[in-house]
């Protein structure tokens, strides 16, 4: 019997999606860097990655990276948050490129780097989203400094958006991002390699046919692992979104009212519930809860609900009585349960054999 709960992880899947996506947009002159944060750089996965064609991979954790370089992955790779200066000797020893928005960093790479090798250096530009990034005035400056420094390679500039504030990637951002990199060139005299438009969040500009402009790079992760586009969650043409699956198993199955009894104040998350009364139900509590995963972003078959969660515990609504104690509940996953499964202790991973293997 497997384990529970788990994530099973279907590499022929992650697969089909990476080379789906690395086609689609290598017709319109865009690479992939895929990135492996939402897998804590599984090395498998890694792989899969590489064997699909993509250009190089991404990661926001140096750890991440580390541990892949121990795994032997030869790959380039890019940090993709802006480094810490506490960690610069460790991004420039295990990354290739890092993504950056402060000079300071930049000095300090450049003095580690001369310790080891050079170092690749990305300029984050603030484009609307208000997450990091340079401010386009300041960009020109920091390109001047940052290429008088000894062992750093200026290697592009990028933005990241959709993140914080839901900043949808559109022509206009996305023109503005090529106008500075065609202003650096003109005004610097430099060619610029890498000018990474941004992540999962800009297929739907990226594959409607719009002016691409000087964008020849997206960081994709959501995308490979969960086949949909970030703006709207909706699934992607041709991709699997079950590419990655969470299994938990049933601990108590009960009839229960829907209305709490007594006073009621703050759950153990300080939030005080507002429930509707709808009379007895059939109720399954789950061994998973907050600690490992987003309850909210968790979808089961049709019939059955998520209601909620606690720390340890995960609590469902069935349809029908057969969610007997000892039952496995699959669901599909969005970005946030993926992440927080991923990182979780609890939560084991098993990874399903690549056909032919």
């Amino acid at each position: 019997m497997m384990p529970a709960p788990r994530l099973e992880i279907d590499l022929d899947k992650i697969g089909h999606n990476a080379r789906s996506l690395v086609a689609q947009l290598g017709q319109r002159g865009i690479s992939v860097t895929g990135v492996t944060k939402a897998s804590l750089g599984y090395a498998a996965i890694a792989e899969t990655l590489i064997g699909a064609g993509v250009k190089r991979l991404g990661d926001s954790r140096i750890e991440n990276i580390e541990s892949m370089r121990i795994g032997q992955q030869s790959a380039a790779m890019t940090l993709i948050r802006s480094p810490m200066l506490s960690q610069a000797q460790r991004v420039v020893r295990s990354a290739d490129i890092s993504c950056n928005t402060e000079i300071e960093v930049i000095k300090k790479l450049s003095l580690e780097a001369r310790k080891a090798s050079r170092h690749g250096v990305i300029l984050m530009v603030e484009l609307g989203d208000l997450r990091e990034g340079i401010m386009p005035d300041d960009l020109l400056a920091c390109v001047r400094e940052t290429i008088s420094l000894p062992n750093i390679d200026f290697k592009g500039i990028g933005t990241n958006l959709a993140c914080r504030s839901g900043v949808a990637p559109d022509a206009r951002n996305m023109a503005m991002l090529s106008e500075l990199a065609e202003l650096i060139e003109t005004t610097l005299g430099l060619k610029i390699e890498i000018v990474s438009g941004g992540n999962s969040a800009n297929l739907q500009w990226a594959l409607s046919g719009a002016k691409i402009g000087r964008i020849n790079d997206l960081r994709l992760g959501e995308a490979i692992l969960l086949g949909c586009e970030t703006l709207h969650r909706q699934p992607l043409d041709g991709l699997h979104t079950d590419a990655i699956t969470l299994t938990a198993e049933v601990i108590e199955s009960k009839i229960k009212p829907t209305l709490p009894t007594g006073q009621i104040a703050q759950n153990a998350f300080g939030e005080t519930p507002v429930v509707a009364d709808r009379g007895q139900v059939t109720q399954a509590i789950l061994a998973i809860g907050r600690q490992d995963t987003d309850p909210d972003s968790l979808q089961a078959v049709v019939g059955i609900d998520v209601m909620g969660g606690s720390s340890d515990h995960l609590i469902l609504e069935s349809a029908s009585d057969d969610l007997s104690v000892g039952t496995e509940v699959t669901f599909q996953l969005n970005y946030s349960a993926l992440v927080r499964s991923m990182t979780s202790p609890y939560v084991t991973k098993v990874v399903k054999p690549v056909l032919g293997h």
